[in-house]
């Protein structure tokens, strides 16, 4: 039995029983010691990799990202060596260790040095080249927040020309507190980096941050109009918008968030009415009377917008001018 057997079989032993460290260290000096047409050569490389990846993914998850971004490297390497080796599933390893590269650069605040690594991923998803599971969206951010878990994801799709014709997260980030040991439990709620439905060239922004609860309690939900976004998104200013909820800090300028809500409405509103002019101008009515009506526009504009024929002819005119008086009046006062 030649030393290289014997050391593969230890490796393959400690793999069996959780020790990936030591079986890493044996597999890395072995591969490039055995010859690659030996048989053998497939079973170390296969092994190298596995144990590589390990070590890569339990750094990632305990935010050790330079330990696990050297991890990441070297295993995208091994992937691209095996491919002559391996068949099609294998070589698809590539896109998820590119996935868990950006994540470390993202841990590691090195945002720019992720962009090449996500181009790559933008190419394959054109080119219709990525597995089930990455084929519609991927991880790109990770880390935790006091006793949580917060995963950020990134949506290949692009930005709809057509504002109406859909509701559009291009990022979500999922919060969840944990387990004793540290993984996933419930999600608690979810930070959309949600397509605004401008209708106006005077909003100058694209998304805007929303928090929709799922089991947590005690916590505010909405858009957050604090926090706003380019179709071209400043991921760094993200990432500090991000801690910044977490912190519970929703309206950071009270005042300019306030005109900037109320206008955004206002325009929407607006837009809304251009569909028939007989309702211009409006009139004032009371406050009782609007607060009645209002909520089912302001808080389901999309709604109001993809069913607004409906809308006319089940409420009549009334209700469209209650709302855009609403909008209008409370823009004023927001000034």
């Amino acid at each position: 039995m030649t030393e290289i057997l014997k050391k593969y079989q230890k490796a393959d032993s400690l793999l069996r029983s959780s020790n990936i460290s030591e079986a890493y260290t044996l597999l890395k000096e072995i591969e490039p010691e055995c010859d690659k047409k030996d048989t053998l050569y497939n079973s170390i490389l296969w092994y190298y990799v596995v144990a590589t990846s390990e070590l890569e993914k339990q750094n990632r998850t305990n935010e050790k990202f330079e330990k696990s971004l050297q991890f990441g490297l070297e295993a995208l390497a091994l992937i691209e060596k095996g491919k002559p080796y391996f068949d099609e599933k294998f070589a698809s390893r590539e896109f998820w260790m590119q996935k868990n590269i950006i994540v470390s650069y993202f841990g590691l605040g090195q945002v720019d040095k992720a962009q090449k690594h996500k181009e790559i991923l933008y190419k394959a998803y054109n080119d219709k080249k990525l597995p089930n599971g990455l084929d519609k969206y991927f991880n790109f951010n990770y880390f935790k927040w006091q006793d949580k878990n917060v995963w950020g994801y990134e949506w290949f799709e692009k930005l709809p020309v057509n504002r109406a014709s859909q509701s559009f997260s291009k990022i979500v980030y999922y919060v969840y507190n944990t387990n004793p040991d540290g993984t996933d439990k419930d999600q608690l709620y979810r930070l959309h980096v949600l397509m605004f439905h401008k209708f106006d060239n005077s909003i100058k922004f694209d998304y805007v941050l929303t928090k929709q609860l799922e089991k947590a309690t005690n916590e505010v939900s909405g858009t957050l109009y604090a926090y706003t976004y380019n179709e071209n998104i400043d991921y760094e200013k993200l990432q500090s918008n991000i801690k910044e909820v977490l912190k519970g800090n929703y309206e950071p300028d009270t005042k300019s968030i306030k005109k900037k809500k109320w206008y955004a409405q206002t325009v929407f509103i607006q837009s809304v009415f251009k569909t028939d002019r007989k309702y211009l101008p409006m009139k004032r009515l009371h406050d009782r009377e609007i607060e009645e009506v209002v909520p089912v526009c302001i808080r389901s504009r999309q709604r109001l917008l993809t069913h607004i024929n409906a809308i006319q002819g089940r409420c009549g005119g009334m209700f469209l001018r209650q709302v855009f008086t609403f909008c209008s009046k409370n823009w004023s006062a927001g000034e």
